[in-house]
């Protein structure tokens, strides 16, 4: 018995092993990215945040548990929509008393305010860059921002029914004061650099 045991076992792993990618599915080329409506991966997806501390280091935290959908269509970007929420009461950083201040009034007020939200209103790609206008809201107050986005990679999803996944990379700057969050302005910059690292999966 103990020897039929020990060979299933072998057996399984084996299969296991024969399983496994050798290479990532995802791939950086654009015509894997099939066109459709997508869903924000949050499992895989970051919303930083990096502020000046003080004049002597970069301080960067992020909104965790992000929500979204991305609608597509490669031979038309200008069709293209993205829709990425995150809520504020999920802010994270190494410090769990400031990521605690930064819910307060003070700062982001998340009981009052309690989800930020990105909406895109102009989507413009040129090769496997695309410049992104929408509407950030924070803390009730709608601005205007512009992201500069990468694409990072498209390819069927390792697990379930291989749908297609897609991600990107983008970036912009903002002054948190035009958002009424100005406690400790100049001490921690008025300047908050944002990185978005976005995946998506085909609905």
């Amino acid at each position: 018995m103990r020897l039929i045991l020990a060979a299933a076992l072998v057996l399984a792993s084996a299969a296991s092993v024969a399983q496994t990618p050798t290479t990532p599915p995802g791939k950086p080329d654009p015509a894997l990215a099939t066109a459709g409506a997508y869903k924000l991966d949050p499992d895989h997806t970051q919303v930083l945040f990096t502020v000046n501390h003080l004049g002597f280091s970069e301080y960067t935290g992020q909104f965790t548990q992000p929500s979204g959908t991305m609608t597509l269509d490669p031979g038309n970007s200008s069709a293209a929509k993205v829709s990425v929420s995150f809520p504020i009461a999920k802010i994270s950083t190494t410090v769990a008393a400031i990521g605690e201040h930064l819910k307060e009034p003070d700062f982001f007020d998340a009981a009052k305010f309690p989800t930020g939200t990105f909406v895109s209103t102009k989507v413009a790609a040129s090769g496997t860059n695309a410049t992104i206008t929408g509407d950030l809201t924070l803390k009730g107050v709608t601005k205007p921002v512009t992201l500069q986005a990468r694409f990072v990679g498209a390819g069927p999803g390792p697990q379930g029914a291989h749908k297609t996944n897609i991600g990107f990379h983008a970036t912009t700057s903002i002054s948190r004061s035009d958002f009424g969050i100005s406690y400790g302005v100049p001490m921690v910059s008025d300047r908050v650099d944002l990185v978005i690292n976005a995946a998506f999966e085909a609905e």
